[in-house]
Protein backbone atom coordinates (compact mmCIF):
# COMPACT_ATOMS: atom_id res chain seq x y z
CA UNK A 1 0.00 0.00 0.00
CA UNK A 2 2.88 2.36 0.77
CA UNK A 3 4.53 1.40 -2.53
CA UNK A 4 1.47 2.08 -4.64
CA UNK A 5 1.03 5.46 -2.95
CA UNK A 6 4.62 6.30 -3.97
CA UNK A 7 5.94 6.79 -0.43
CA UNK A 8 8.28 3.77 -0.40
CA UNK A 9 10.25 1.58 -2.81
CA UNK A 10 9.54 -2.16 -3.37
CA UNK A 11 13.11 -3.15 -2.47
CA UNK A 12 13.63 -6.92 -2.53
CA UNK A 13 10.88 -7.58 -5.08
CA UNK A 14 11.92 -9.32 -8.29
CA UNK A 15 8.60 -8.58 -10.01
CA UNK A 16 8.90 -4.86 -9.29
CA UNK A 17 12.63 -4.12 -9.53
CA UNK A 18 14.17 -7.08 -11.36
CA UNK A 19 15.24 -7.23 -15.01
CA UNK A 20 15.64 -10.13 -17.41
CA UNK A 21 18.19 -10.51 -20.18
CA UNK A 22 16.78 -11.46 -23.58
CA UNK A 23 18.87 -12.76 -26.47
CA UNK A 24 22.62 -12.26 -26.68
CA UNK A 25 24.66 -10.06 -24.35
CA UNK A 26 25.41 -7.88 -27.37
CA UNK A 27 21.68 -7.29 -27.98
CA UNK A 28 21.37 -5.01 -24.93
CA UNK A 29 17.83 -6.23 -24.23
CA UNK A 30 17.16 -6.30 -20.49
CA UNK A 31 13.61 -5.14 -19.78
CA UNK A 32 12.11 -5.04 -16.35
CA UNK A 33 10.36 -8.30 -15.54
CA UNK A 34 7.15 -6.36 -14.95
CA UNK A 35 7.36 -5.04 -18.53
CA UNK A 36 8.20 -8.45 -19.99
CA UNK A 37 5.49 -10.66 -18.46
CA UNK A 38 1.95 -9.54 -17.58
CA UNK A 39 2.10 -9.75 -13.80
CA UNK A 40 -0.72 -7.94 -12.02
CA UNK A 41 0.07 -4.44 -10.77
CA UNK A 42 0.08 -3.43 -7.14
CA UNK A 43 -2.83 -1.11 -7.92
CA UNK A 44 -4.87 -4.17 -8.90
CA UNK A 45 -4.42 -6.00 -5.58
CA UNK A 46 -6.99 -6.34 -2.81
CA UNK A 47 -5.85 -7.87 0.48
CA UNK A 48 -7.80 -10.13 2.80
CA UNK A 49 -7.24 -13.04 5.13
CA UNK A 50 -7.94 -14.83 8.37
CA UNK A 51 -6.40 -14.46 11.83
CA UNK A 52 -7.05 -15.82 15.30
CA UNK A 53 -6.82 -12.23 16.58
CA UNK A 54 -9.47 -9.75 15.49
CA UNK A 55 -7.26 -6.64 15.17
CA UNK A 56 -7.45 -4.96 11.79
CA UNK A 57 -4.20 -4.70 9.82
CA UNK A 58 -3.40 -1.22 11.12
CA UNK A 59 -3.85 -2.31 14.74
CA UNK A 60 -1.87 -5.50 14.14
CA UNK A 61 0.98 -3.56 12.51
CA UNK A 62 1.10 -1.11 15.42
CA UNK A 63 1.28 -4.02 17.88
CA UNK A 64 4.01 -5.81 15.91
CA UNK A 65 6.19 -2.70 15.95
CA UNK A 66 7.98 -3.55 12.71
CA UNK A 67 7.07 -0.40 10.76
CA UNK A 68 7.48 3.14 12.05
CA UNK A 69 4.32 5.00 13.04
CA UNK A 70 5.17 7.79 10.61
CA UNK A 71 4.87 5.31 7.72
CA UNK A 72 1.88 3.41 9.09
CA UNK A 73 -0.12 6.57 9.60
CA UNK A 74 0.17 7.40 5.89
CA UNK A 75 -1.68 4.18 5.02
CA UNK A 76 -3.88 4.00 8.12
CA UNK A 77 -7.18 4.12 6.26
CA UNK A 78 -6.20 1.36 3.82
CA UNK A 79 -4.82 -0.89 6.55
CA UNK A 80 -7.74 -0.30 8.90
CA UNK A 81 -10.12 -1.49 6.18
CA UNK A 82 -8.47 -4.93 6.14
CA UNK A 83 -10.20 -6.86 8.90
CA UNK A 84 -9.46 -10.56 9.45
CA UNK A 85 -12.11 -13.20 9.00
CA UNK A 86 -12.41 -15.81 11.78
CA UNK A 87 -9.67 -18.38 11.35
CA UNK A 88 -9.53 -22.16 11.26
CA UNK A 89 -7.26 -22.93 14.20
CA UNK A 90 -6.53 -25.82 16.55
CA UNK A 91 -4.04 -25.33 19.35
CA UNK A 92 -3.10 -29.00 19.05
CA UNK A 93 -0.92 -27.98 16.10
CA UNK A 94 0.46 -24.62 17.35
CA UNK A 95 0.73 -24.97 21.08
CA UNK A 96 2.07 -21.55 22.02
CA UNK A 97 -0.77 -19.54 20.46
CA UNK A 98 -4.42 -19.00 21.23
CA UNK A 99 -6.88 -16.32 20.17
CA UNK A 100 -10.58 -15.44 20.17
CA UNK A 101 -11.28 -15.06 16.44
CA UNK A 102 -11.72 -18.75 15.60
CA UNK A 103 -14.30 -20.60 13.51
CA UNK A 104 -16.47 -23.36 14.92
CA UNK A 105 -17.76 -26.30 12.89
CA UNK A 106 -18.99 -29.84 13.22
CA UNK A 107 -15.81 -31.21 11.59
CA UNK A 108 -12.85 -30.17 9.44
CA UNK A 109 -14.86 -30.62 6.23
CA UNK A 110 -17.37 -28.09 7.56
CA UNK A 111 -14.53 -25.69 8.38
CA UNK A 112 -13.10 -26.07 4.86
CA UNK A 113 -16.52 -25.26 3.40
CA UNK A 114 -16.70 -22.16 5.60
CA UNK A 115 -13.35 -21.03 4.14
CA UNK A 116 -14.67 -21.60 0.62
CA UNK A 117 -17.72 -19.47 1.45
CA UNK A 118 -15.40 -16.76 2.82
CA UNK A 119 -13.39 -16.70 -0.41
CA UNK A 120 -16.47 -16.56 -2.61
CA UNK A 121 -17.94 -13.68 -0.58
CA UNK A 122 -14.62 -11.81 -0.59
CA UNK A 123 -14.30 -12.19 -4.35
CA UNK A 124 -17.84 -10.99 -4.99
CA UNK A 125 -17.69 -8.13 -2.48
CA UNK A 126 -14.46 -6.68 -3.90
CA UNK A 127 -15.21 -7.47 -7.54
CA UNK A 128 -12.03 -9.55 -7.92
CA UNK A 129 -11.33 -11.45 -11.12
CA UNK A 130 -8.96 -13.96 -9.47
CA UNK A 131 -7.73 -15.05 -6.05
CA UNK A 132 -4.40 -16.36 -4.73
CA UNK A 133 -3.88 -17.83 -1.27
CA UNK A 134 -0.50 -17.62 0.51
CA UNK A 135 -0.36 -19.42 3.85
CA UNK A 136 1.55 -17.13 6.24
CA UNK A 137 0.38 -18.81 9.45
CA UNK A 138 2.58 -20.16 12.19
CA UNK A 139 4.78 -23.24 12.02
CA UNK A 140 2.77 -26.30 13.04
CA UNK A 141 4.02 -29.40 14.85
CA UNK A 142 6.06 -31.88 12.83
CA UNK A 143 3.88 -34.26 10.78
CA UNK A 144 4.60 -36.89 8.15
CA UNK A 145 2.35 -38.41 5.50
CA UNK A 146 -0.46 -40.64 6.75
CA UNK A 147 -3.08 -42.87 5.05
CA UNK A 148 -5.47 -39.88 5.02
CA UNK A 149 -3.07 -38.05 2.69
CA UNK A 150 -2.86 -40.68 -0.05
CA UNK A 151 -5.93 -39.86 -2.19
CA UNK A 152 -8.65 -37.23 -2.53
CA UNK A 153 -11.25 -39.70 -1.27
CA UNK A 154 -9.16 -40.62 1.78
CA UNK A 155 -8.45 -36.97 2.52
CA UNK A 156 -12.10 -35.92 2.33
CA UNK A 157 -13.05 -38.86 4.54
CA UNK A 158 -10.35 -37.68 6.98
CA UNK A 159 -11.81 -34.17 6.98
CA UNK A 160 -15.21 -35.56 7.92
CA UNK A 161 -13.68 -37.74 10.63
CA UNK A 162 -11.48 -34.93 12.06
CA UNK A 163 -8.36 -36.98 11.32
CA UNK A 164 -5.54 -35.63 13.53
CA UNK A 165 -3.06 -35.89 10.62
CA UNK A 166 -4.92 -33.02 8.88
CA UNK A 167 -3.79 -29.76 10.57
CA UNK A 168 -5.25 -26.30 10.03
CA UNK A 169 -2.88 -25.42 7.16
CA UNK A 170 -4.12 -28.46 5.21
CA UNK A 171 -7.73 -27.36 5.70
CA UNK A 172 -6.82 -24.00 4.11
CA UNK A 173 -4.86 -25.71 1.33
CA UNK A 174 -7.76 -28.03 0.55
CA UNK A 175 -10.23 -25.14 0.44
CA UNK A 176 -8.07 -23.11 -1.96
CA UNK A 177 -7.24 -26.04 -4.23
CA UNK A 178 -10.84 -27.27 -4.26
CA UNK A 179 -11.78 -23.82 -5.62
CA UNK A 180 -9.01 -23.95 -8.25
CA UNK A 181 -7.12 -21.11 -6.53
CA UNK A 182 -3.29 -20.95 -6.59
CA UNK A 183 -1.90 -21.97 -3.18
CA UNK A 184 1.57 -21.16 -1.82
CA UNK A 185 2.88 -22.31 1.55
CA UNK A 186 5.18 -19.79 3.24
CA UNK A 187 5.70 -22.02 6.31
CA UNK A 188 7.52 -25.37 6.65
CA UNK A 189 4.28 -27.28 7.37
CA UNK A 190 3.45 -30.34 5.25
CA UNK A 191 0.33 -28.47 4.06
CA UNK A 192 -0.31 -29.12 0.33
CA UNK A 193 2.74 -31.34 -0.13
CA UNK A 194 0.83 -34.65 0.06
CA UNK A 195 -0.44 -36.94 -2.74
CA UNK A 196 -4.13 -36.15 -2.14
CA UNK A 197 -3.74 -32.40 -2.57
CA UNK A 198 -1.33 -32.77 -5.49
CA UNK A 199 -3.97 -34.95 -7.16
CA UNK A 200 -6.66 -32.38 -6.39
CA UNK A 201 -4.52 -29.55 -7.80
CA UNK A 202 -4.12 -31.34 -11.12
CA UNK A 203 -7.88 -31.92 -11.18
CA UNK A 204 -8.84 -28.29 -10.46
CA UNK A 205 -5.88 -26.59 -12.20
CA UNK A 206 -4.40 -24.98 -9.07
CA UNK A 207 -0.70 -24.03 -9.14
CA UNK A 208 1.16 -25.00 -5.94
CA UNK A 209 4.37 -23.66 -4.41
CA UNK A 210 6.25 -23.95 -1.10
CA UNK A 211 7.56 -24.60 1.44
CA UNK A 212 8.94 -22.11 3.98
CA UNK A 213 10.01 -18.69 2.69
CA UNK A 214 13.76 -18.25 2.37
CA UNK A 215 14.50 -14.93 4.09
CA UNK A 216 17.33 -14.69 6.62
CA UNK A 217 19.93 -17.23 7.62
CA UNK A 218 18.91 -19.86 5.07
CA UNK A 219 19.02 -17.27 2.29
CA UNK A 220 22.67 -16.67 3.15
CA UNK A 221 23.35 -20.41 3.23
CA UNK A 222 22.02 -20.79 -0.30
CA UNK A 223 24.31 -17.97 -1.40
CA UNK A 224 27.49 -19.04 0.42
CA UNK A 225 27.33 -22.84 0.21
CA UNK A 226 27.25 -22.91 -3.63
CA UNK A 227 30.35 -20.68 -3.67
CA UNK A 228 32.28 -22.97 -1.32
CA UNK A 229 31.24 -26.00 -3.34
CA UNK A 230 32.12 -24.33 -6.65
CA UNK A 231 35.69 -23.80 -5.37
CA UNK A 232 35.73 -27.33 -3.89
CA UNK A 233 36.44 -26.12 -0.38
CA UNK A 234 35.56 -28.65 2.29
CA UNK A 235 33.11 -27.93 5.10
CA UNK A 236 33.70 -29.73 8.39
CA UNK A 237 30.97 -27.97 10.34
CA UNK A 238 28.27 -25.32 10.06
CA UNK A 239 26.83 -24.03 13.31
CA UNK A 240 23.79 -21.77 13.00
CA UNK A 241 21.92 -20.06 15.79
CA UNK A 242 19.13 -17.48 15.75
CA UNK A 243 17.53 -15.22 18.26
CA UNK A 244 14.17 -13.63 17.58
CA UNK A 245 11.42 -12.23 19.73
CA UNK A 246 8.33 -12.00 17.54
CA UNK A 247 5.36 -14.37 17.53
CA UNK A 248 7.28 -16.66 15.19
CA UNK A 249 9.98 -17.01 17.86
CA UNK A 250 7.36 -17.74 20.51
CA UNK A 251 5.82 -20.50 18.39
CA UNK A 252 9.22 -22.03 17.60
CA UNK A 253 10.01 -22.16 21.31
CA UNK A 254 7.80 -25.26 21.32
CA UNK A 255 9.98 -28.32 20.49
CA UNK A 256 7.36 -29.89 18.19
CA UNK A 257 7.04 -26.76 16.05
CA UNK A 258 10.82 -26.29 16.08
CA UNK A 259 11.22 -29.82 14.69
CA UNK A 260 9.23 -28.81 11.59
CA UNK A 261 11.41 -25.71 11.09
CA UNK A 262 14.64 -27.60 11.78
CA UNK A 263 13.89 -30.18 9.09
CA UNK A 264 13.33 -27.38 6.58
CA UNK A 265 16.47 -25.43 7.49
CA UNK A 266 18.84 -28.41 7.76
CA UNK A 267 18.01 -30.03 4.42
CA UNK A 268 19.51 -27.13 2.46
CA UNK A 269 23.18 -28.01 2.90
CA UNK A 270 22.69 -31.73 2.23
CA UNK A 271 21.29 -31.03 -1.22
CA UNK A 272 23.65 -28.20 -2.16
CA UNK A 273 26.89 -29.84 -1.03
CA UNK A 274 25.98 -33.39 -2.15
CA UNK A 275 28.19 -35.35 0.27
CA UNK A 276 27.43 -38.56 -1.64
CA UNK A 277 29.27 -37.11 -4.67
CA UNK A 278 31.97 -35.27 -2.68
CA UNK A 279 32.69 -37.51 0.33
CA UNK A 280 36.21 -36.13 0.88
CA UNK A 281 34.77 -32.64 1.30
CA UNK A 282 31.37 -33.02 2.99
CA UNK A 283 30.56 -36.53 4.25
CA UNK A 284 31.47 -35.68 7.86
CA UNK A 285 29.76 -32.27 7.87
CA UNK A 286 28.41 -31.43 11.33
CA UNK A 287 25.39 -29.19 10.79
CA UNK A 288 23.66 -27.67 13.82
CA UNK A 289 20.64 -25.32 13.81
CA UNK A 290 19.38 -23.52 16.91
CA UNK A 291 16.52 -21.02 17.34
CA UNK A 292 16.10 -19.16 20.61
CA UNK A 293 13.09 -17.08 21.62
CA UNK A 294 14.34 -13.75 22.98
CA UNK A 295 11.46 -11.25 23.39
CA UNK A 296 13.57 -8.06 23.64
CA UNK A 297 14.70 -8.52 20.03
CA UNK A 298 11.15 -8.40 18.61
CA UNK A 299 11.06 -8.77 14.83
CA UNK A 300 14.75 -7.87 14.49
CA UNK A 301 16.09 -11.39 14.09
CA UNK A 302 19.79 -12.06 14.53
CA UNK A 303 21.55 -15.04 13.01
CA UNK A 304 25.09 -16.21 13.75
CA UNK A 305 26.90 -18.74 11.59
CA UNK A 306 30.26 -20.34 12.28
CA UNK A 307 31.54 -22.26 9.27
CA UNK A 308 34.60 -24.50 9.63
CA UNK A 309 36.03 -24.89 6.15
CA UNK A 310 38.92 -26.99 4.86
CA UNK A 311 41.36 -25.89 2.18
CA UNK A 312 44.40 -27.11 0.25
CA UNK A 313 46.23 -29.99 1.95
CA UNK A 314 43.53 -30.17 4.61
CA UNK A 315 44.33 -26.88 6.35
CA UNK A 316 41.40 -25.53 8.43
CA UNK A 317 39.91 -22.05 8.07
CA UNK A 318 36.82 -20.33 9.42
CA UNK A 319 34.09 -18.07 8.14
CA UNK A 320 31.87 -16.20 10.61
CA UNK A 321 28.66 -14.35 9.73
CA UNK A 322 26.49 -12.14 11.89
CA UNK A 323 23.26 -11.23 10.12
CA UNK A 324 21.11 -8.64 11.88
CA UNK A 325 17.92 -8.63 9.88
CA UNK A 326 14.24 -7.78 10.03
CA UNK A 327 12.21 -10.90 9.45
CA UNK A 328 9.02 -9.29 8.15
CA UNK A 329 10.90 -6.79 5.97
CA UNK A 330 12.68 -9.65 4.19
CA UNK A 331 9.50 -11.72 3.87
CA UNK A 332 7.14 -9.02 2.56
CA UNK A 333 8.53 -8.68 -1.00
CA UNK A 334 8.74 -12.47 -1.31
CA UNK A 335 5.08 -12.93 -0.38
CA UNK A 336 4.20 -10.30 -2.97
CA UNK A 337 6.35 -11.90 -5.68
CA UNK A 338 5.01 -15.39 -4.99
CA UNK A 339 1.40 -14.20 -5.14
CA UNK A 340 1.97 -12.35 -8.44
CA UNK A 341 3.92 -15.19 -10.06
CA UNK A 342 1.35 -17.78 -8.91
CA UNK A 343 -1.39 -15.71 -10.50
CA UNK A 344 0.70 -15.49 -13.68
CA UNK A 345 1.21 -19.28 -13.68
CA UNK A 346 -2.52 -19.84 -13.27
CA UNK A 347 -3.33 -17.56 -16.22
CA UNK A 348 -0.69 -19.39 -18.26
CA UNK A 349 -2.46 -22.71 -17.63
CA UNK A 350 0.26 -24.09 -15.34
CA UNK A 351 -1.04 -26.33 -12.55
CA UNK A 352 0.47 -28.45 -9.80
CA UNK A 353 3.97 -27.90 -8.41
CA UNK A 354 5.67 -24.73 -9.68
CA UNK A 355 9.29 -25.76 -9.18
CA UNK A 356 10.45 -22.63 -11.00
CA UNK A 357 9.49 -20.68 -7.84
CA UNK A 358 11.95 -22.68 -5.69
CA UNK A 359 13.98 -19.45 -5.60
CA UNK A 360 11.74 -18.25 -2.77
CA UNK A 361 11.63 -21.34 -0.53
CA UNK A 362 13.82 -23.18 1.97
CA UNK A 363 12.26 -26.56 1.27
CA UNK A 364 11.03 -26.41 -2.33
CA UNK A 365 8.21 -28.67 -3.45
CA UNK A 366 9.33 -31.02 -6.22
CA UNK A 367 8.14 -34.00 -8.20
CA UNK A 368 8.43 -37.46 -6.61
CA UNK A 369 11.77 -39.07 -7.43
CA UNK A 370 13.59 -35.74 -7.86
CA UNK A 371 15.84 -34.03 -5.36
CA UNK A 372 15.07 -30.34 -4.74
CA UNK A 373 17.33 -27.66 -6.21
CA UNK A 374 18.58 -25.37 -3.42
CA UNK A 375 21.36 -23.41 -5.16
CA UNK A 376 19.99 -19.84 -5.26
CA UNK A 377 21.73 -19.02 -8.55
CA UNK A 378 20.45 -22.12 -10.34
CA UNK A 379 17.00 -21.36 -8.93
CA UNK A 380 17.09 -17.83 -10.34
CA UNK A 381 18.21 -19.13 -13.74
CA UNK A 382 15.30 -21.61 -13.71
CA UNK A 383 12.85 -18.84 -12.78
CA UNK A 384 14.00 -16.49 -15.52
CA UNK A 385 14.16 -19.25 -18.14
CA UNK A 386 10.56 -20.14 -17.27
CA UNK A 387 9.56 -16.53 -17.93
CA UNK A 388 11.45 -16.61 -21.25
CA UNK A 389 9.68 -19.87 -22.12
CA UNK A 390 6.29 -18.32 -21.36
CA UNK A 391 6.98 -15.49 -23.80
CA UNK A 392 8.55 -17.59 -26.54
CA UNK A 393 12.05 -16.17 -26.03
CA UNK A 394 15.25 -18.17 -26.45
CA UNK A 395 16.35 -19.86 -23.23
CA UNK A 396 19.75 -18.77 -21.95
CA UNK A 397 22.35 -21.45 -21.13
CA UNK A 398 25.36 -19.13 -20.73
CA UNK A 399 27.45 -21.34 -23.06
CA UNK A 400 28.47 -18.27 -25.04
CA UNK A 401 30.36 -19.99 -27.88
CA UNK A 402 28.61 -17.79 -30.44
CA UNK A 403 30.71 -14.80 -29.30
CA UNK A 404 33.96 -16.58 -30.24
CA UNK A 405 33.16 -18.81 -33.22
Amino acid sequence: MAVRKGIAKPIGSLTEMGTIRLGKRTDARSPRIRDFVPVAGYDQLVFGGWDIFDDNCYEAAKTAGVLESSLLDQVKDELSAVKPMPAVFDQQYVKRLQGPNVKKGKNKKDLAEQLIDDMRRFKAHHGCDRLVMVWCGSTEIFLTESPAHQSIAAFEKGLEANDPSIPSSMVYAYAAIKEGIPYANAAPNLSADVPALLELAHKTGSPLAGKDLKTGQTLLKTIIAPGLKARLLGVAGWYSTNILGNRDGEVLDDPESFKTKEESKKSVLDYILQPNLYPDLYKDLHHVVRINYYPPRGDNKEGWDNIDIVGWLGYPMQLKINFLCRDSILAAPIVSDVALFMDLAHRAGMSGIQEWLSFYFKSPMHAPGLYPEHDLFIQLMKLKNTLRYMRGEELITHLGREYYD
